[in-house]
């Protein structure tokens, strides 16, 4: 007899076996006891939770022949058999990621006008609808509305959101839920018995967080552990069988960090990278320490939530109570950046290295030593986004800027309170009183322009550019432009290639995007290469120093 996977050897055949659907058996149950069954569903969930399993139940419940006054379905009469074989000519499974043009539903609603060949009902089962292209939609509208008095449309997938608003209001949704631990353990500890292989329950504790929600992926992983031969299996077991890190890892690695104990902690690494382990799967999990951490600093009894032994959560009870709010908050938020630069490199080591060293000594992610990031300040009112200026110090007066001059005659107004004035408007910048004199007095801060805006724009921009990258991973080319300046009306980046600046201005548009994200104003963008930019600046001053000449000679300059 042919071998088959255990996900398929224990698919449930009735509705007495579906696992953690409660809801939804009830309500199949009902219809079918009452002969209220529906023409079209849709069944919404993420993977492994038996959407196709329940649409193959409920095709056999109205095709059942079953006579005896029982449940239907019976999972033993010849349809139920058929349906379960594949082999029932009546109910019909189309995958709409490999058939989803509109030549394919043309073909469908061709066929649905002849009647059942064997059964009671003709069920089409679409796996992965939200496949379907808009005009493949578009024509089964009709069909999907005012279906054969014999035909049940089952449609399944796990993005019900991408599915157009007509569709979605022709079908009876039922959502399936992500099932529970505590299920997923009894399902592989009976099967684990049918077998006669003894697991412990930490063992199954860790296949079943793995699993997270999923049967399917549970029972694959549970396959990938039995093949070796086992007959009983511990955590420590499975934790070599997947390739996974025990939480004691993680638990020691914390604790180097905060002991500031670097070359441990790279040393650490480098062991379990040795032993074959993978390291983005081990960021992702040292994350979720942390946040197991942060769950229990403040959840007193936080069994349920965490699924790991009495042993591990009072140990971590105890390190979360070293560690400071602010310091898990800034951990978390790293390896999430991390994490997210991860997905588009070939040395995810190295920033797991770079992500060690960082929390151990305190330096952001992503910022040289010693700096911190800077707070961004928007100002819509002024031509340019910069820093704040800071207040002077008492000392630093403006020098003379609201003084008359010794041969110019006040005005009535500044000859009266200049003095007091010349005091104040160094330090109230906020202040609507200024002196009239005949020199016009300065009076207005200047914001600096140097290391803070330099930082500001360079911190927008970087928001940016992390932001596209999740929407299309091309933009990892904004990583090779950098952002010079930015007003009300344009932001100009820099690039030192003609073919990254031809990337960058093909998606010129999703850049624009994002940067009004990231600013709250929309600006076009301005791409210039690294030369032509200082060509430009120089052009500018000379043309700067024509103008000086000519407000002085009172005659047109030019420079040539």
């Amino acid at each position: 007899m042919q071998y088959k996977a255990l996900y398929r050897e224990h698919r449930p055949e009735i509705f007495s076996e579906i696992l953690g659907q409660d809801h939804i058996v009830k309500i199949l149950r009902n219809q079918i006891a009452t002969d209220t069954v529906g023409h079209a569903y849709l069944f919404c969930g993420t993977r492994g939770t038996g959407k196709t399993t329940t649409a193959r139940i409920l095709a056999k419940a109205l095709n059942c022949t079953d006579e005896s006054g029982g449940e239907k379905p019976c999972g033993q009469c010849a349809n139920c058999q058929a349906i379960s074989n594949g082999s029932f000519m009546d109910v019909i499974e189309i995958d709409a990621a490999s058939n989803n043009g509109v030549d394919n539903i043309r073909e469908l609603r061709e066929s649905v006008k002849y009647p059942p060949s064997i059964g009671r009902k003709k069920v089409y089962i679409i796996d992965e609808v939200h496949m379907l292209s808009t005009q493949a939609f578009n024509a089964l509208l009709k069909t999907l509305e005012e279906p054969p008095e014999n035909v049940v449309f089952i449609m399944a997938t796990t993005d019900p959101q991408k599915l157009p608003q007509t569709v979605l209001s022709r079908c009876m949704r039922l959502d399936f839920k992500r099932v529970t631990a505590d299920v997923i353990m009894g399902n592989m500890a009976d099967i684990c018995a049918g077998q006669g292989v003894e697991i412990t329950d930490d063992a199954l504790r860790l296949l079943a967080v793995n699993a997270d929600g999923s049967v399917r992926d549970s029972l694959s992983l549970l396959e990938q552990c039995l093949s070796a031969g086992e007959k009983r299996l511990d955590r420590d077991t499975v934790l070599e069988f997947l390739g996974a890190v025990p939480e004691e890892f993680y638990l020691e690695l914390t604790e180097k960090v905060l002991t500031h104990n670097i070359s441990e902690a790279l040393i650490m690494l480098n062991s379990a990278l040795q032993e074959g382990k993978d390291v983005k799967q081990m960021m992702k999990d040292w994350m979720a320490h942390y946040r197991n951490l942060l769950i229990t600093k403040y959840v007193k009894d936080p069994e349920d939530m965490l699924n790991m032994s009495q042993d591990n959560i009072v140990a971590l009870a105890d390190q979360s109570a070293k560690i400071e709010l602010a310091q898990l908050n800034a951990s978390i938020t790293t390896l999430a950046k991390a994490i997210n630069d991860a997905r588009y490199s070939t040395q995810a080591r190295i920033l797991m290295e770079v992500v060690i060293v960082d929390l151990a000594t305190g330096v952001e992610y992503g910022q040289p030593a010693g700096q911190a990031r800077p707070a961004r300040v928007m100002s819509t009112g002024s031509p340019a986004i910069s820093m704040p200026a800071r207040k002077s110090a008492p000392a630093q007066k403006p020098k003379a800027t609201s003084q008359p001059d010794a041969g110019a005659k006040p005005s009535s107004a500044g000859a009266d309170a200049g003095a007091d004035q010349a005091q104040t408007v160094g330090n109230d910048a906020g202040s609507d009183v200024q002196p009239q004199t005949s020199a016009q007095p300065q009076t207005t801060a200047q914001p600096q322009t140097t290391a803070d805006s330099a930082a500001d724009l360079e911190d927008i921009w970087r928001e940016a550019f992390e932001m596209g990258e999740t929407v299309k991973p091309s933009l990892n080319t904004m990583r090779r432009a950098v952002l010079s300046e930015m007003n009300d009306k344009e932001f100009k980046v820099i690039v030192d290639s003609p073919v990254f600046k031809s990337l960058l201005e093909k998606d010129e548009q999703l850049i624009c995007q994002l940067m009004e994200k990231q600013t709250g104003v929309r600006r076009r963008m301005v791409c210039k290469l690294k030369g032509q930019e200082a060509d430009k600046d120089e052009d500018g001053k000379l043309d700067e120093m024509a103008q000086q000449a000519t407000d002085v000679l009172g005659f047109n300059v030019e420079i040539k």
